[in-house]
């Protein structure tokens, strides 16, 4: 698709101009793992597995194209990394459960990034990944965790929570966005660390969410044009009816979010 009588706009990717698809069919890809279960459920499993393995194609041969690497190389690279993650598969080490497997696969990363020198700063240093927002506060949270820098309990993150929602009312009685904009990240940060605490994962937390609105939503369109009512003309009270009855539905005929 890049050579010469390939696709035109192939041949024009950057690594840097094609990142925003390679989050997007990974988003998709998720969206179709956590969709409820229907008859075509596993074929967009497979159709969106495909797009994202045509990602990695892809960026593997614009490295081949500058002599970099290749997909060959990308495999051996993983299989190796594999290996060397799992030595109670492929070696002598023994493990008792999946909490003991994680461990040793942090304990191995560690002494990856030791060797890397990736920790040169401090072997304090939080080095957290860039990852979705409220996924990388996740992570923050756990790094901190294992350096005893943490709340003992989901009631004492919560107590945190109202704390940094007092804070954020405040900041909005003043009338400062840029006041307001610091105490609402500190919210959106407390709430990770509440779901880290309650061993929930704030980003499949806020997708469930995201698809439980939706489906709310299109749920009260549909009920108000079943009606024969013109939506555009009806005002916030006579949406929020339609909005309640939508929610009295589903809680009458729950679906899997």
């Amino acid at each position: 698709m890049r050579g010469p009588d390939g696709c035109p706009w192939d041949k024009e990717q950057t690594h840097e101009s094609l990142t925003q698809y390679a989050i997007e069919e990974t988003h998709e890809l998720v969206e179709a793992l956590e969709a409820p279960p229907h008859p075509k459920k596993d074929h967009k499993i497979k159709d969106e597995l495909g797009d994202v393995l045509f990602q990695v194609i892809l960026h593997a041969q614009l490295a081949s194209e500058r002599g970099a690497f290749d997909i060959n190389d990308v495999i051996a690279n993983v299989s190796e990394k594999l290996i060397r993650r799992h030595p109670h598969v492929f070696g002598d080490a023994k493990v008792a459960d999946s909490a003991e497997v994680i461990s040793k696969w942090d304990e191995i990363k560690k002494k990856e990034k030791e060797l890397a020198k990736e920790d040169g700063i401090s072997p304090y240093a939080l080095n957290v990944p860039p990852l979705p927002a409220l996924q990388r506060a996740y992570k923050i949270g756990k790094r901190t965790e294992k350096l005893k820098f943490d709340w003992d309990s989901a009631a004492d993150a919560m107590v945190k929570v109202e704390e940094e929602l007092d804070e954020l009312r405040e900041a909005l009685d003043n009338d400062v966005m840029s006041e307001i904009e610091y105490e609402l990240g500190d919210v959106f940060f407390s709430l990770s660390q509440l779901a880290r605490h309650l061993k929930l994962d704030p980003e499949q937390v806020l997708r469930k969410g995201n698809r439980r609105f939706e489906t709310r939503f299109n749920k009260m369109i549909e009920m108000a044009h079943a009606e024969g009512v013109d939506w555009s003309a009806l005002d916030l009270e006579g949406k929020d009816v339609y909005w309640r009855q939508a929610k009295e539905y589903f809680k009458a005929n729950p679906i899997k979010f």
